[in-house]
């Protein structure tokens, strides 16, 4: 197993080749060096410990992970993927830039192996299902494996005919960057001319980039290793999807995931007024300002396909009906 030139290339440039050697030293060595910026990122949360906090690093921390989670669920899920709404082409590449800065791979690898996660949800073939493998594998483990490095352009058509798509998708290292130097930017303007806020560059850059994204990163991979494990099933589907409101309040909306793969092609995933979706709410109010349009909302006949609370579903529909 060994760490080669060709391989740090792929940290910069997921285009780049990975070498020629065998089959299985090279899913290894692949392996080896996906987990290495993967662990740096959560091991360098341990310098909190030399720059303190504040309660300005903090917030930053918060903003940047209810913003880029947004990027996540909005765009990268509901419009890449499932193409639940419309938008400009300008506010599609600035939602796949900012989904981009949660370091969660380009938005082509992210839309293509989600449309597959559905195809065959918990069934072979599933790359992260905690039905067919592990909660670690289905949790983190599974886009460590060199077979699902690749972006299958193939699998998106209609997101890889757009040429800055495909430019964010294969140099998906450069949003977290701008993210990482922003932060650390804002700390050093924030200490120069607000000294009473007690941050720092180092603080910022700490706080806003690492731990913030860390935490969107474990708060993301729980819809995969949990919400096909705990909690309710309104409806009858083909996978093990379930309804978790703590993981909805987690992920603004994403917990609702027995209603999603039950329906997937709306916009909303609370399809009940109580069922708490922020995303579907911002989503809204981007429809209001004219920046999306052509929400697809939760048709009678899917609301009228569960029974009541905790009794089951009255009938079931194919996904994606």
């Amino acid at each position: 197993m060994k760490l080669t030139i060709r391989h740090i290339l792929r940290w910069f440039d997921s285009g780049a080749s990975a070498g020629s050697e065998g089959v299985a030293d090279a899913a290894r060595s692949a392996r080896y060096a996906r987990y290495v910026p993967f662990c740096a990122m959560h091991v360098a949360c341990l310098a909190v410990l030399w720059v303190g906090v504040s309660p300005f690093a903090v917030w930053l921390a918060v903003a940047g992970y209810l913003l880029r989670m947004f990027a996540i669920t909005a765009f990268y899920h509901r419009y890449f993927s499932h193409r639940t709404f419309h938008t400009s082409r300008a506010v599609q590449f600035a939602g796949g830039f900012i989904g981009a800065a949660a370091a969660q791979r380009g938005p082509l690898w992210w839309a293509a192996h989600h449309r597959v996660h559905h195809r065959l949800s918990d069934q072979p073939g599933d790359t992260h299902s905690p039905v067919q493998d592990t909660f670690w594998f289905s949790h983190c483990g599974w886009f460590l494996e060199e077979k699902n490095f690749a972006s299958n352009h193939g699998g998106v058509p209609d997101l890889a005919k757009f040429p800055e798509l495909r430019w964010l998708d294969r140099l998906d290292i450069l949003p977290p960057l701008f993210w990482a130097i922003g932060c650390y930017g804002l700390g050093v303007a924030a200490n120069a001319g607000w000294p009473a806020l007690g941050t720092s560059g180092a603080q910022c850059l700490i706080w806003g980039f690492f731990i913030s994204t860390v935490v969107l990163y474990h708060g993301t991979f729980t819809i995969n290793s949990l919400a096909h494990r705990f909690g309710t099933r309104d409806y009858e589907t083909r996978d093990d999807s379930r309804n978790n409101g703590w993981l909805a309040l987690l992920t603004l909306g994403e917990g609702w995931h027995n209603n999603h793969h039950f329906h997937p092609g709306t916009v909303r995933q609370g399809f009940r007024w109580w069922q708490l979706d922020p995303t579907y709410w911002m989503l809204l109010l981007l429809g209001r300002l004219g920046l999306v349009w052509g929400l697809r909302g939760v048709p009678q006949r899917v609301l009228d396909a569960a029974g009541r609370q905790g009794q089951g579903p009255t009938r079931a529909l194919p996904e994606g009906s």
